[in-house]
């Protein structure tokens, strides 16, 4: 991927001082102000090209929107739930977390609440300091023998299964994603959740908050537990429905509940907190020193991996440049985009096309369909009121603007290229690229094969006729006038009526094609 340019980023919370380091020992000016109000963060965005923020600033579309400059926002921990990430790909700015920066922190959280749980460890303690000795009411159980549910096996639950195995617990899971013979590698036996509720005898939840997960325990899925079941919340506030958990701890059927985020932070409604079966803490799965320092780091490297195009990691909304750091990748983006321009000027039109089917051909760019496509509608939308179309945002862009897109991809073992087809006005236009030395080329349009591929570098003038030396010499009077050097020319075969394809690279664009539609047909010019 071709290098972002980020210049000056904003930190809006307390993070790890390394992050600041890290980013000012690649020349990246940093600025740190905390606790901004939300007029203040919109106010102060616009001067920044990145924003790392934890989990207290709310980065909403409005502040979005007025970061004109962002391109990209950090968030120094697991998830993005502070971030609308809709209104960040609408407007092309790639969205990062860490995913990995507080796994280790968060599965040790997880394992101490059930192990306060077990021995009703909090409670003690309490007792002990306001002078009591009540040891047969805080009578506790092994975990060794017991069955641990865990609900999302992904880096934070396999760390987990593997600490509470130690302890002698069976431990059993779910998660849609996880291949069941991953999990069984660490030990992890996978189950739909109607088969594991009625056989735990602790239940952790380590799932992203989404419409699939809110309300995952309810009360419904209480009632196939066993009685007395205990449960654990060190994921996000909702995954547990709070209602159904009060019920279920009052009436006995959950036996506790170690939880450490609520739907509200800090939950105004204190019934939970101030249950004595339940243990809860003020969201401190992240808060160690280590895991502070470990995102804070790894978020600032992650920027700069990405500003030089080294890498792209923990992206939550740039999918499609997963793909496009391997040495040659930027030449074929390059292609993509100007093969949209090319078709978007070729087609005439001053309609959006409906359509844009794009295929790559050749074993080597199986996997670049995807950016390929992107391309092709950053080049197709470049001149649209929007604002930057990139990568990031494309796809949205074209669903919103009314394109459908579809991509192939198709064995060859004669060559590389992209076949592209647009649709505008119910007419067909088409055109195949390649990459032929380093430089992105037009092999073909409308079924017409240039006898010598096009660089598609440069200003171009794209027209068709029939071929003639008097056409010729008109065509080149038209340019002189206009004062417009001609540097290239490529023709392609005939097509049907005799007629062909043209190319002239110029070396600046006219400034009235009126002249030059009277001798051609189809006549455009471009810049790509």
């Amino acid at each position: 991927m071709a290098p972002i340019s980020v210049k000056r980023v904003l930190i809006s919370e307390s993070v790890d001082p390394c992050c600041k380091s890290v980013l000012q020992e690649n020349g990246i000016e940093v600025t740190e102000k905390q606790q901004m109000t939300k007029e203040e963060l919109i106010a102060e965005i616009r001067n920044y090209d990145g924003l790392i923020v934890r989990s207290a600033t709310k980065v909403t579309a409005d502040v979005i929107n007025a970061g004109s400059s962002l391109k990209i926002i950090g968030r120094a921990g697991t998830g993005v739930d502070n971030v609308d990430v809709d209104a960040a790909t609408k407007r092309g700015i790639i969205v990062m977390n860490t995913p990995s920066g507080n796994t280790l922190s968060a599965a040790e959280l997880t394992c101490a609440l059930v192990m306060s749980l077990s021995r009703h460890i909090p409670q003690a303690v309490i007792s002990m300091k306001d002078g009591k000795w009540d040891r047969k009411k805080f009578m506790g159980s092994e975990l060794y023998g017991k069955v641990l549910g865990i609900v999302g096996l992904g880096r934070i639950g396999k760390e987990v299964a593997t600490r509470m195995q130690s302890f002698g617990m069976k431990t059993i899971g779910y998660d849609p994603i996880t291949p069941p013979e991953v999990s069984a590698s660490w030990g992890v036996e996978q189950m739909t959740l109607d088969q594991l509720w009625p056989q735990c005898d602790y239940i952790t939840v380590h799932t992203p908050l989404m419409a699939s997960t809110t309300g995952l325990l309810n009360d419904a899925s209480f009632a196939k537990c066993k009685k007395g079941v205990k449960v654990v919340n060190c994921a996000r506030g909702g995954i547990i429905d709070e209602a159904a958990l009060l019920r279920a701890l009052e009436s006995g059927q959950c036996g506790g509940a170690g939880l450490d985020v609520f739907v509200e932070e800090p939950p105004r409604e204190r019934a939970l907190v101030n249950h004595p079966n339940v243990i809860s803490c003020p969201h401190l799965g992240a808060s160690t020193k280590e895991a502070q320092a470990r995102c804070g780091k790894d978020i600032a490297l992650q920027i700069v991996d990405m500003a030089t195009g080294k890498a792209l990691v923990g992206a939550v909304n740039a999918q499609v440049l997963a793909s496009t750091f391997s040495p040659d990748s930027q030449q074929w983006i390059r292609l993509g985009e100007s093969m949209g321009k090319v078709l978007k000027a070729c087609s005439a039109s001053t309609q959006p096309c409906s359509q844009l089917h794009v295929t790559s051909l050749g074993e080597a760019l199986k996997k670049s369909t995807g950016f390929l496509s992107s391309a092709a509608v950053v080049g197709l939308l470049t001149e649209a009121p929007h604002n930057g179309p990139n990568l990031v945002n494309a796809l949205p862009l074209a669903k919103e603007t009314g394109i459908t897109v579809h991509t192939d991809h198709k064995a060859s073992d004669e060559r590389e290229a992209c076949v592209m087809e647009v649709s505008v006005n119910g007419s067909r236009y088409k055109a195949v690229g390649s990459v032929q030395a380093g430089v992105p080329v037009l092999l073909e349009l409308n079924g017409s094969v240039f006898r010598q591929p096009v660089p598609l570098t440069g200003h171009l003038l794209f027209f068709r006729a029939n071929c003639s030396t008097e056409f010729l010499s008109s065509i080149t009077g038209v340019l002189a006038t206009a004062g417009v050097e001609l540097q290239s020319f490529s023709a392609s075969s005939s097509s049907s009526g005799g007629e062909k394809w043209y190319c002239m690279g110029i070396s600046s664009l006219l400034g009235d094609i009126g002249a030059l539609k009277s001798l051609v047909k189809d006549a455009a010019q471009l810049t790509v």
